[in-house]
């Protein structure tokens, strides 16, 4: 006799690489899959510089949450295409200095759902919960993320390698402007995105492309400026993120990435 199924499981698709088990690989995570080691390696065969945007995404996202928690003093976060978690993930490092902190994470990805659910505990102080949506569907996460913060009150909105997720027939630009719309005036957005500026890293994306589940699209800085349509950035703008208020102790060798990266506030 069979037994039914988790339906978690059965979209895992074990078969093809899946984005967020391809990046934990290139950080140098475990929680992946033989195709997805095996998409990573030809990637990195491809591009080797794509485990240090890998890293510099994520040492942005560290960054961007700090100044949020602290300098801005926002306590409640939006984390649209969470990844498999890792170290400092988003609430660590806003509770750690807010502990009251509240924080809905938001994958599409059921290994990242499985995952989050057992390690991503928060303070007692604070909370946090996860949303099993895709960032095109912002009407499910507003309304499930509203069970969790005050929309009332000013949210740190984090996008990071998630707008690559979207062609630009998913309209990837009305995307974050609906997101933005729900949230009031203090809020901030935090969103990086890998550029179209190496001709090597093209390549490699194109090889993940035919090889994947997903495609990942590259832009040019410029587009991805565009974003931050309507808010006002916070020094020093839109950079490579590598170089968005790197820590002075920062011992990570990012050197310069195909990558660019912002904060911006909404009035």
């Amino acid at each position: 006799m069979s037994t039914p199924q988790d339906p978690l499981a059965l979209r895992l698709k074990t078969d093809r690489p899946h984005s967020a088990r391809v990046w934990n690989y290139l950080l140098g995570g475990k929680d992946h899959y033989p195709v997805d080691a095996e998409t990573g390696d030809v990637i990195l065969k491809t591009f080797p510089d794509i485990a240090r945007i890998a890293r510099a995404q994520r040492a942005f996202l560290a960054r961007s949450v700090r100044f949020l928690a602290g300098e801005a003093g926002i306590r409640q976060f939006l984390d649209i295409g969470t990844g498999l978690p890792t170290a400092n993930n988003t609430h660590e490092v806003a509770q750690r200095l807010a502990p009251e902190s509240r924080i809905v994470y938001v994958d599409n990805d059921p290994l990242v759902l499985t995952h989050a659910r057992a390690l991503l505990t928060s303070t007692p102080e604070g909370a946090c919960a996860y949303i099993d949506a895709d960032v095109l569907d912002a009407g499910k996460i507003l309304a499930e993320a509203a069970k969790t913060l005050d929309f009332s009150r000013p949210v740190g909105l984090t996008m990071l390698g998630m707008m690559g997720q979207l062609s630009d027939a998913e309209k990837p630009q009305d995307v974050v402007e609906e997101m933005l719309a729900a949230l009031p005036s203090g809020s901030y957005l935090a969103l990086s995105d890998g550029t179209d500026g190496n001709e090597t890293a093209n390549q490699a994306i194109a090889v993940y492309n035919a090889n994947s589940a997903s495609s990942y699209h590259l832009r040019p800085p410029a587009q991805i400026g565009e974003f931050f349509a309507g808010l006002e950035l916070v020094e020093p703008g839109i950079v490579m993120t590598s170089e968005w208020r790197p820590d002075p102790d920062d011992t990570g060798d990012f050197g310069r990435v195909e990558s660019v990266a912002g904060v911006g506030l909404k009035p």
